[in-house]
C-alpha cells in the first residue's frame, strides 16, 4: 500500500488511507455505492487498485502455501471468492451513478455553451450600436459578471468560445466611446488583478510539490481569461510577464514526468537484473536439502529487494512481473516435488533402521558371544548402507540400535573377565618357571640341566594365556634364559643331547608356531570387531565420548600384539627352513 500511496503523491492526487484487508476496500465501496454525493473517480481508481492487490497478494500466498505443503502446482485451484463478487457488484453500482454524473455534467456543459453563445451576441450586438455604448454599459458588465459565473463547457470548445468572447468584450472597450473615467477604473482594476495573478504564478516557482503548482497555475490561467481587458499599452507587457512564469512551472511540470520515466527505466532495468538473477539461482544443481534451502534463502532474499524497487514502465509492468513471477514458481515448484520425493525416501530408511535395532533389540541378551558378535557385525555393516533419515527420528533410531550393540558387547567383556583373572594367574606361575630355569645357569650337570630344562619346559607349554601387556616382555625372558641354556649345554626344549637337538626342536618350534598362528587368528578378529563397532559408535554423547576412547587403546594394544605374533610366526618360519 505504501506505493501506491507514493504514486498518488507524485501525481499531485488526494493521498487515500491504506487498506489491509479486502473487506476495508469492500465497506469503503459500499459507502461511496450508496451515499448522496458523487463518487471521486480518483478514490474509485484508487480503491479497485487496493483490491486487487490484496486480492492477487492473497491468491498468491494461497499458491505458495499449497506448494510448500507438497501440493502439485497443476492441481491448484482458484475458488470462488466472496468478497470478489461482492465487490464486483457495488462497483457496479459506483459505475452507474458515475456514468450518470458523467451524462449529467456533459448536458450541463452543453448548456453553459449555449449560455455563453447568448452573452457574445448581446455583445456584439451592442458593439454594433455604438450610439448606445453609454446606456450598454451596466448591460455589458452584467454579462460580464454572468459569464464568470458560468460554469465549464465541453474542452473541445472553450478556447474558441473564450477567444470570441475576448474579441468582443475587446473590440466593445476599444470601439465605442465610452465613458472615459468607466473604462479607466476597469482598465485599472483589470490590470491589478491580472498583476496579482502573476505575482501568485512567479511564487509558484517556489512550490516543492510539482504536481500542485502545476494544477494551480492552470486555475490562475482559468482566472486570466476571466478577467477583462487593460488598457492597450499593457496588455503585451502583462500577459508576457504572466506567460513567462507559466513557461517555468511547465517546464518544471515536464521535467518531473521526464525524471519520473527516466525512474521507471531505471527500475525495469534493475527488475530484469534479479528476474536474471532468480533464473541462475533456480537453474543451479541442488545436491541436496541443503543446497534446496540455501537457494531458497537468496530467492527470499532476491524476492525482498524486489519489493523496494518502484513501478517499472506502465507497458512492461506487467511483464516483468510475470517473469520474476514464473522463474520463482519454478523453482518453489520442483522443490515441493524434491522435498515430497525425499518425505517417501526417509520413510523407507527409516523402515529399514527400525527393523535393524528390532533384531539388535532380539540378539542383545545373547551369550553365545563368537556367532553373536558376527551377528552385530552384520547389522552394523548393513546399517551403514541405508540412507539417511529426518535427524530428530534418527536420534532416536540410533540411540535404540547402539544401546542394544553395548548391552551385548558389555556382557560379553564382563563375562570374559574372569578369563582377563585366570591370565593373571599364568602369569606368576610363568614367571616361577623362569626362575627355576635361571638358575639351571648355575650348575655344571649338563644332563640334569637337560633334564629340568624338558620339565620346565613342558610345564611352561602347559600354562595358558597371560595378560597382553606382559606377553612380550614374557616371551623375552623365556626366550633370553633358554638361549642361555643352549650356549652353555647345547640343549633346548623338548631336546635330549643324544637326538642332536634337531628334531625334538622342530617339534618344539612346530607347536609354538601352531599357538601362535591361534593366537593370530584370535587378534585378528578381534581387532576386525573394534573397529567396526567405533564406526557404529555415536560421538555426540558423553558415553560414547568414553566409550571410543576405551576402544582405541585396546585397538592399538592389540595391533602392537598382532604385529609382534606375525614377526615371531614369520621369525619361526625363518628358522625353520634354515634347518
Amino acid at each position: 500500500m505504501v506505493d501506491s500511496e507514493n504514486n498518488a503523491l507524485e501525481m499531485g492526487k488526494t493521498v487515500f488511507p491504506s487498506y489491509t484487508s479486502k473487506r476495508e476496500v469492500l465497506d469503503r465501496v459500499r459507502e461511496l455505492a450508496h451515499a448522496e454525493d458523487a463518487p471521486d473517480k480518483d478514490e474509485v481508481d484508487y480503491l479497485k487498485t487496493a483490491f486487487y492487490k490484496l486480492h492477487i497478494a492473497e491468491r498468491e500466498a494461497n499458491y505458495k502455501e499449497f506448494i510448500e505443503s507438497g501440493g502439485n502446482p497443476d492441481n491448484f485451484q482458484i475458488l470462488p471468492d466472496d468478497l470478489e463478487e461482492a465487490f464486483k457488484a457495488e462497483m457496479g453500482v459506483v459505475k452507474e451513478r458515475r456514468a450518470k454524473l458523467l451524462r449529467e455534467q456533459e448536458e450541463e456543459k452543453e448548456r453553459n455553451m449555449q449560455r455563453k453563445l447568448e452573452i457574445i451576441d448581446k455583445i456584439k450586438l451592442m458593439v454594433t450600436s455604438p450610439e448606445d455604448a453609454g446606456k450598454s454599459y451596466p448591460e455589458f458588465k452584467a454579462l460580464q459578471q454572468e459569464w464568470k459565473e458560468i460554469g465549464s463547457v465541453p474542452a473541445s470548445k472553450a478556447n474558441e468560445l473564450w477567444r470570441n468572447y475576448q474579441l468582443y468584450v475587446e473590440q466593445f472597450y476599444d470601439m465605442f466611446k465610452l465613458n472615459i473615467e468607466a473604462r479607466e477604473y476597469d482598465f485599472k482594476k483589470n490590470l491589478e488583478l491580472k498583476t496579482h495573478l502573476c505575482e501568485a504564478a512567479e511564487k509558484l516557482a517556489d512550490e516543492q510539490d510539482v504536481i500542485s503548482a502545476f494544477h494551480q497555475l492552470q486555475k490562475l490561467h482559468q482566472e486570466y481569461r476571466e478577467i477583462g481587458p487593460v488598457a492597450k499599452d499593457l496588455r503585451e507587457q502583462i500577459w508576457t510577464r504572466f506567460k513567462a512564469a507559466s513557461t517555468v512551472i511547465n517546464k518544471r511540470h515536464q521535467q518531473h514526468f521526464d525524471d519520473l520515466r527516466a525512474k521507471e527505466e531505471d527500475n525495469l532495468a534493475r527488475k530484469t537484473v534479479l528476474c536474471e538473477k532468480v533464473e541462475a539461482i533456480a537453474a543451479e544443481e541442488n545436491k541436496g536439502a541443503g543446497d534446496w534451502e540455501k537457494h531458497t534463502q537468496q530467492i527470499m532474499d532476491v524476492q525482498a529487494e524486489w519489493k523496494t524497487i518502484g513501478f517499472a514502465p506502465q507497458k512492461m509492468n506487467v511483464k516483468i512481473f510475470e517473469r520474476f513471477r514464473a522463474a520463482c514458481d519454478d523453482f518453489f515448484g520442483r522443490k515441493a516435488l524434491y522435498f515430497r520425493e525425499l518425505k517417501e525416501i526417509f520413510k523407507t530408511n527409516a523402515d529399514k533402521k527400525r527393523a535393524l535395532v528390532e533384531k539388535a533389540q532380539a540378539l542383545q541378551d545373547s551369550t553365545d558371544w563368537k556367532s553373536t558378535s558376527d551377528k552385530f557385525i552384520a547389522l552394523q555393516k548393513e546399517w551403514k548402507t541405508i540412507g539417511i533419515v529426518p535427524k530428530k527420528q534418527g536420534d532416536v533410531l540410533w540411540s535404540d540400535f547402539l544401546a542394544a550393540c553395548n548391552h551385548f558387547f558389555e556382557a560379553r567383556n564382563a563375562a570374559t573377565e574372569g578369563q582377563r583373572n585366570e591370565e593373571h594367574v599364568n602369569l606368576t606361575h610363568k614367571r616361577e618357571i623362569i626362575e627355576k630355569l635361571k638358575a639351571l645357569l648355575d650348575t655344571d650337570d649338563a644332563d640334569a640341566a637337560n633334564t629340568a630344562l624338558q620339565e620346565l619346559a613342558e610345564e611352561y607349554k602347559a600354562v595358558g594365556h597371560v595378560p597382553f601387556k606382559e606377553k612380550d616382555k614374557l616371551y623375552d625372558e623365556y626366550h633370553t634364559v633358554i638361549n642361555s641354556l643352549r650356549d652353555k649345554f647345547g640343549i633346548l626344549p623338548g631336546k635330549s643331547r643324544r637326538q642332536g637337538g634337531k628334531s625334538r626342536r622342530g617339534d618344539s618350534s612346530l607347536d609354538e608356531r601352531t599357538r601362535l598362528m591361534r593366537q593370530y587368528d584370535s587378534l585378528k578378529s578381534e581387532i576386525q570387531t573394534y573397529e567396526n563397532n567405533i564406526g557404529f559408535l555415536s560421538v555426540s554423547s558423553k558415553k560414547g565420548n568414553k566409550l571410543i576412547d576405551d576402544m582405541n587403546r585396546k585397538v592399538e594394544k592389540l595391533k602392537a600384539e598382532f604385529a609382534n605374533v606375525k614377526a615371531r610366526i614369520i621369525a619361526i618360519d625363518k628358522e625353520n627352513a634354515a634347518e
